[in-house]
């Protein structure tokens, strides 16, 4: 259930701010009678994404088992992809978050109604449609058979809608630079476990071999159905017989993308007289403004 939630915190979070930042600079250079077109793009965006996970949840029931595997298993593959993106792009662009959104706010304005409601539907519904299915997949993954993975995703994003609140009214500050690394960080994790059992859907579908090449059972030292079992089937997805293919996609992802996660912005990059220092500092800075000075 934590996994779940921090998905949906996480997410959520992403898209709250894209609103407030939208919202609230319309709202400073006084140009509300657009923020009706505005919150319409919001509003079909998220109903979108809501129809998105709504299709991949009742859809694939009709699918014979194999089918289903092959999708679910097909589904998380690309759901790891896209939030892998999402959260290195989250970690390197963020400071530049609130002047893009206003850039290309400004150039909707021009251009009038249809572009405002195009402009927030972009915005925002990619934001919906990536956690629509990063959250199925870890639904699926985790599931127990309860409806607390679901409760889970349900309670981080109205914790998301109720931050995304307290932003656009000043009313908290914190750093967003921090948050977005540890939270990314720990959605990293999340991913490699969501990875590991879409390859062993693809095994239980027939299109990868090696389901009965098992890396270790040990499932009568950590029984599933302990309450130590279930919590760390719910935060890592953790599974007490995987196969060898599971646990090698599990190292070969996770190892790698932890670590450039973790490295300092700009890792790599050819930096000028004291560029480290600097790129940190901005990233620290203009990404807590992106959330606090938005309605300032």
């Amino acid at each position: 259930m934590f996994a779940n939630y921090l998905i949906g915190l996480r997410e959520g979070l992403e898209a709250s701010l894209v609103v407030c930042i939208l919202v609230a600079y319309l709202v400073k250079t006084g140009r509300r009678e657009a923020l009706r077109p505005v919150w319409t793009g919001i509003v079909v965006a998220v109903l979108l994404a809501l129809g998105f996970g709504c299709a991949l949840t009742y859809g694939s029931r009709e699918l014979t088992f194999e089918a289903q595997e092959a999708l679910g298993g097909s589904l998380s593959i690309i759901a790891v992809g896209l939030v892998t993106w999402m959260v290195f792009w989250m970690r390197r662009t963020a400071r530049h978050l609130r002047s893009e959104l206003q850039g290309k706010l400004d150039k909707a304005l021009v251009m009038g109604t249809g572009a405002l409601v195009l402009t927030a539907f972009l915005a925002v519904g990619r934001e919906g449609l990536e956690t629509a299915l990063f959250v199925w997949a870890s639904v699926q993954a985790s599931s127990d058979g309860t409806h607390a993975p679901l409760i889970g995703v349900v309670l981080g994003l109205l914790t998301a809608v109720v931050l995304g609140w307290l932003f656009y009214k000043g009313a908290i500050r914190i750093n967003l630079a921090k948050f977005f690394l540890w939270t990314g960080g720990m959605l990293v994790v999340v991913a490699a476990g969501v990875l590991a059992y879409g390859f062993h859907d693809l095994q239980e579908a027939g299109w990868l071999g090696g389901l009965t090449d098992l890396a270790f059972d040990i499932g009568s030292t950590i029984p599933p159905e302990s309450w130590y079992g279930t919590l760390l089937k719910g935060v890592l997805n953790f599974q007490p017989d995987p196969t060898v293919l599971q646990v090698t996609v599990w190292t070969l992802y996770l190892v790698p993308a932890l670590g450039l996660f973790l490295a300092p912005v700009g890792f790599g990059r050819s930096r000028g007289k004291r560029g480290g220092e600097r790129v940190a500092g901005a990233d620290e800075g203009s990404a807590e403004d992106a959330g606090t000075s938005a309605a300032g």
